[in-house]
């Protein structure tokens, strides 16, 4: 039976390590108020993609089918729901943590047909029936993230009296996990470094990654088959909609991070009378003109503040890393260690790419600045081991990697139309680059299978998210959270999806702060909002602003925790 410290540290690594959008590892080869209607109401009015729920419907003979199939299956599993026991030693989860496998179909519109299973995990409300509000449902984004170890949270303070009111659930979306894993590449054929990455590329070198990314979409389709169009928002937003039903809850109650933010939008879109509570944490911008090539690109010069603001702090602790006194002369230290890596890779698998996805994380997460900061300077004295430590493959991830990049691939590019041309990639990412270096490119390559997709993959068109009409009114409160400095899920996109929302969605912003992933023991103004809120259905206004969460202190390099914490960056969620 898993400690207590234990299960908290695993809660604790897994919502550090998840909450997150694209991350782009080189490689060759996202007015007051008062209490929410707690009501209950059978009724569906479930929109349309492209239509506002409430509006008339104008849905394909296709999608009307999976819509369907939806609600039969969401009926089947409501009669006869999944039964909970222990989890499978794979997934590290010992009692009370519960788990279940949820059979929806591959297809929406055969109900009957191909099934597929989704892994399901579930600790129950420790409050007791009186306290109990239902089930709460947690995506930590990706796509390509798991959420099976949320239950874990349980534990941590800051969850406490959520976690007495609810039963916290999390899942493997499908294509993740043990959740029907689709993988496009065998890992063990994938480079193990080091990999070397040019800062500007050539022609030459564009063109090599133009024939990987090809080849990459060729292997989804083929290691796919058939399976392949079903990896979409659209079928996750059905998955989800059946897991509620298969919980024995009429309305959702969600917590959604990053891509995990867009999948609820589109569910409380699809399904607005079957929406309780829902926290959006680092939302991703749902205007459809912008799924999903316009808010990568968007990425880039959030992520070049985000790398400025990594640098500045190292700046005010030159005393400590002596990196240099003004962010640009961190530049340039950083700059020098990867001339090196370049010429000779640090420890033999530290190249440029491992360098600049290893450093991506410090403009995800600034609670690895100290990390990172000593393993430039330690690297500077002469002392390769902790950028080995922090930066090296690791093998024994390759696998659950390579599954998270062909999730993260296959729902981008079945979601939404991408420039086929590469001359339009090309324009656009030469342009940013001029401003945006740091994470232009790795970005760009990341996402290019994209502009040639399998011409089998079902292109979808984006939802309108958005409720209007009926749904409108049927939409309870919402709750979305964001920092003012995100680089992952730029802050713009908050803004936008609690217009979408409508009046009654409310905008908690941590201001001056960048860490992706605001909920869960970073800024406690931020968890009393959330916790306000899912316990009372009740918000602090339309806009409130906290402080930000303090920077982290700076580690000297002779605290030997710099060297041994490893904390492995996940390469595509």
């Amino acid at each position: 039976m898993a400690t207590t410290r234990a299960r908290r540290g695993a809660a604790a690594a897994v919502l550090s390590l998840a909450l997150c959008v694209p991350v782009a590892p080189a490689r060759a080869a996202d007015t007051p108020g008062a209490a929410a209607d707690t009501s209950a109401s059978t009724a569906d009015a479930p929109g349309t993609p492209g239509t506002p729920a409430g509006d008339p419907p104008a849905e394909s003979p296709a999608e009307r089918a999976r819509r369907l199939g939806a609600e039969t299956v969401a009926r089947r599993v409501a009669a006869h729901r999944p039964a909970f026991g222990p989890c499978p030693a794979s997934e590290g989860l010992a009692d009370p943590v519960r788990c279940a496998l949820l059979r929806v179909p591959l297809d929406y519109a055969r109900p009957d047909g191909p099934q597929i299973a989704l892994t399901v995990s579930r600790i129950a409300a420790t409050g007791g029936r009186a306290a109990r509000q239902g089930s709460l449902v947690h995506n930590p984004g990706g796509p390509g993230a798991s959420g099976m170890y949320f239950p874990l949270v349980a534990d941590l303070p800051e969850w406490r009296r959520v976690a007495a009111a609810y039963d916290l659930v999390g899942y493997a979306p499908r294509g993740v996990g043990r959740s029907a894993p689709l993988s496009c590449q065998d890992p063990a054929a994938r480079p193990q470094g080091p990999t070397q990455v040019p800062e500007r590329p050539s022609e030459a070198y564009k063109k090599e990654r133009l024939a990987a990314a090809e080849e990459y979409g060729r292997g989804c389709a083929r290691r796919a088959g058939a399976a392949l169009p079903y990896y979409t928002t659209l079928d996750n937003v059905r998955d989800l909609y059946v897991l509620r039903a298969a919980l024995g809850d009429e309305r959702l109650n969600f917590y959604g991070a990053s891509y995990g933010t867009y999948l609820g939008a589109v569910y409380a879109t699809l399904y607005p009378r079957h929406v309780r509570r829902l926290v959006f944490d680092s939302a991703v911008d749902p205007d459809p003109r912008r799924i999903w090539y316009r808010d990568n690109l968007d990425q880039s010069p959030a992520f070049e503040r985000r790398w400025a603001d990594f640098r500045a702090w190292a700046a005010r602790h030159h005393d400590v890393y002596r990196l240099g006194g003004t962010a640009e002369a961190v530049r340039a230290s950083y700059e020098k260690v990867r001339a090196r890596v370049a010429r000779a890779p640090a420890g033999g698998v530290v190249g440029t790419g491992e360098l600049q996805a290893a450093y991506l994380k410090a403009a995800y997460y600034d609670d690895v600045w100290p990390q990172r900061a000593a393993a430039l300077s330690a690297y500077l004295r002469g002392d390769p081991g902790p950028l080995v430590e922090q930066a090296g493959p690791d093998p024994a991830a390759a696998a659950a990697n390579e599954n998270a990049r062909a999730v993260y691939t296959a729902v981008l590019c079945n979601d939404a139309p991408w420039p086929a041309d590469w001359a339009t990639w090309d324009r656009d990412n030469t342009e940013l680059a001029r401003t945006a270096p740091f994470e232009t490119w790795p970005n760009a390559f990341l996402n290019l299978p994209c502009a040639s997709w399998p011409a089998a993959a079902r292109r979808q068109r984006p939802v309108e998210v958005g409720t209007g009409g009926a749904g409108a009114a049927a939409l309870p409160r919402t709750l979305v959270v964001a920092a003012e400095r995100d680089g992952a899920t730029p802050y713009p996109g908050a803004l936008e999806l609690q217009r979408r929302l409508g009046p009654r969605a409310s905008l908690v912003t941590e201001a001056g702060a960048g860490t992706h992933g605001v909920v869960g023991g970073r800024n406690d103004c931020v968890d009393r909002h959330v916790e306000r809120y899912l316990l009372t259905g009740d918000t602090a206004g339309r806009r409130v602003t906290c402080a930000p969460h303090p920077e982290p202190a700076p580690v000297s390099l002779d605290d030997r925790a710099a060297r041994t914490r490893r904390v492995p960056l996940p390469p595509v969620v």
